[in-house]
């Protein structure tokens, strides 16, 4: 079926509380899910739905926090604080385990596929497929996080694990690196999905690896809420000649713990993160947002067939491509943990 509804979540988890981002996340979905089939273009037609969730929705995207680390010195309450966020990550390995199997069940549950932003941690239980099927066989560090990205089959199933590449900044701090091996696009009942977590969207080589794969809805979860970025996810479209979704949190204040050390001097209902999450067909026009200062779900309804249309004057990979001038090499391998080890 070449047309279906995308619905891009701007919503803020409840920070460091992973039982509370949980319920947010489920009811959320619900919401999203109803929205976009009430869509004039969409109703009574079935068609297929994609329910994309911001960067670290599960269950903080530590803004303003240094974890009391500066060069040279630690501080017991930053590590204190690192501990809490690890307590609050999701162990993504454990896919039959009660956590993933809620986070699938939202997806099964409403009958979309959801891509949704998660921190990880990789330290749990290991259950269900093996890592290599839908990620990197490098099972990670146990205490390290990584800022993930999920995508889950209308059926449950998970489908793709992208590890962030390269975290931004101080994000060095408290994430670490994914490899070539996350960088997928997966076959779903709305097309092909893949896409780049934040800054990874200014990685060219990265975008171009996504575009000879296929995608066709490109997913850019994200924490950038300036404006430049809706410029930034048009480009894309462009681009790649591929709908885009940039989805981004909307969070005040009350939305981290009362004892949290970061955003200093603020008040409950002051804006920590603006949003900006917006909807981008192949083209680069806008079909919805970007939507600023505010809590809400983003819908449009869309069809295939203006990719195949966009292409007809611009295909990246295709005619436009140059392979006699230009080659892209992407190593999709990766290590287990256990060969790191050889040789030492």
């Amino acid at each position: 079926m070449p047309r279906f509804c995308i619905a891009a979540v701007q919503d803020a988890p409840v920070a460091f509380d992973l039982e509370a981002s949980l319920s947010k996340l489920e009811a959320l979905t619900v919401t999203a899910a109803e929205a976009a089939r009430s869509q004039p273009d969409a109703a009574n037609l079935a068609l297929p739905v994609v329910v994309v969730f911001p960067e670290a929705f599960l269950s903080a995207y530590p803004r303003d926090h240094d974890f009391g680390a500066r060069i040279g010195s630690r501080t017991d309450e930053g590590r204190a604080w690192f501990r809490k966020y690890i307590e609050s990550a999701v162990p993504v390995s454990d896919v039959e385990g009660p956590i993933m199997s809620r986070i699938r069940a939202a997806a099964r549950n409403n009958n979309v596929v959801l891509v949704v932003g998660v921190v990880e941690r990789c330290d749990g239980p290991v259950s269900g497929p093996e890592r290599g099927t839908y990620g990197s066989s490098n099972k990670g560090g146990f205490g390290t996080l990584y800022c993930t990205s999920l995508t889950i089959s209308n059926t449950g199933e998970l489908l793709s694990v992208h590890r962030k590449l390269m975290p931004t900044a101080s994000e060095r701090l408290v994430w670490g690196q994914g490899d070539g091996a996350d960088i997928r696009v997966v076959d779903t009942i709305v097309g092909r999905v893949g896409g780049c977590i934040c800054w990874e969207n200014y990685m060219p080589m990265q975008r171009m690896a996504l575009y000879s794969m296929g995608v066709e809805v490109y997913v850019a979860p994200t924490a950038d809420s300036r404006e430049s970025w809706t410029s930034t996810m048009r480009h894309i479209a462009s681009e790649g000649r591929c709908f885009v979704v940039g989805c981004n949190q909307y969070a005040e204040r009350q939305d981290y713990p009362g004892e949290y050390p970061g955003l200093h001097g603020m008040n409950s209902t002051d804006v920590v993160t603006l949003g900006g999450s917006v909807i981008v067909g192949p083209l680069g026009n806008v079909l919805a947002g970007p939507l600023f200062g505010e809590r809400g779900i983003l819908c449009a309804v869309v069809d295939k067939d203006r990719i195949h249309e966009a292409k007809m004057d611009f295909d990246p990979v295709g005619h436009y491509a140059r392979p006699d001038v230009f080659k892209l090499v992407v190593d999709t391998k990766s290590k287990p943990v256990a060969d790191l080890t050889q040789g030492v």
